[in-house]
């Protein structure tokens, strides 16, 4: 099952200094929208065509960016066993395969074909996300409208990044969507769902353990890919991941986690 927000994360991170990351592997999670629209989630923006000339040309400032970081390895939100993927990026490489809207293509695709790389890794893994079984344990202890609550806002936040994309170009949205701040709004929706049980029913305690355990799998793959300490991966997934595969890379004494903010010129865009 696929996240069921779009914008969704864990909790604000204090990054280590650069210094610290001399001698570790280290990771950046890029989170991303969907820009291909699929529709999948319950609350879901609504971006224009990424293949439009003036984003196309805002696509090619986010690969200069995200090439500073210099990547070794590219990981993305796709089957490890799937074959449409890398049969597509092997094409492309090869001047038979025009990207399609999707961001794995249109970010991953095309950094990976800049740096001269010869495949990427995809790394996803199903998972349940049951907020069905949530929103019947809210009916049934007459909380429905506490839930209601609680999706509203996540309705609200989905809107407000909608009309930031709408405004920006690629690059200030994705720094915006990465932002601590929208990494802490996640996380509040989130934690608030943990009360949504009780002994017999830990309906919201269950979705956040099954939700957890597919990222952790997820992590699991990433963490495969490391073949030293000069490894740089870059993880090109929906920001309803980001910051649970984040806290994963930072609970690691092992690992650097770097953000897109670091390589981005200027100020990061703010919340408007």
């Amino acid at each position: 099952m696929v996240a069921v927000f779009v914008v969704f994360a864990g909790v604000a991170l204090a990054l280590p200094a650069q210094d610290d990351c001399a001698h570790k592997p280290q990771v950046m999670v890029l989170g991303t929208y969907h820009m291909a629209n699929p529709g999948r989630d319950i609350y879901n923006m609504q971006v224009d065509d990424v293949r439009s000339p003036k984003r196309q040309q805002e696509l090619v400032q986010l690969a200069e960016v995200l090439a500073k970081y210099a990547p070794t390895k590219i990981a993305i939100e796709a089957d490890p066993d799937g074959t449409r993927i890398p049969a597509a990026y092997k094409d492309y490489l090869a001047g038979k395969h025009e990207l399609s809207q999707n961001e794995i293509e249109q970010i991953g695709f095309r950094l990976g074909k800049q740096l001269g790389h010869k495949e990427l890794y995809p790394i996803d893994v199903e998972g349940e996300f049951p907020m069905e079984r949530v929103m019947d344990y809210a009916k049934a202890k007459d909380r429905s409208p506490e839930l209601e609550k609680l999706m509203g806002t996540v309705g609200q936040i989905v809107a407000k990044e909608d009309e930031y994309v709408k405004a920006h170009t690629v690059l200030q949205s994705l720094v915006y969507m990465n932002s601590p701040q929208s990494v802490a709004e996640g996380n509040n929706f989130y934690i608030q769902l943990a009360s949504f049980g009780q002994a017999g029913d830990y309906a919201g305690p269950d979705l956040l353990t099954d939700w957890y355990g597919r990222n952790i799998r997820i992590y699991s793959n990433m963490v495969k890919l490391i073949g030293g300490p000069t490894e740089r991966i870059l993880v090109i997934y929906g920001a309803g991941h980001l910051g649970w595969l984040q806290e994963n890379v930072k609970m690691s004494s092992n690992l650097c986690l770097r953000t897109l903010s670091e390589f981005a010129p200027g100020p990061s865009p703010g919340k408007e």
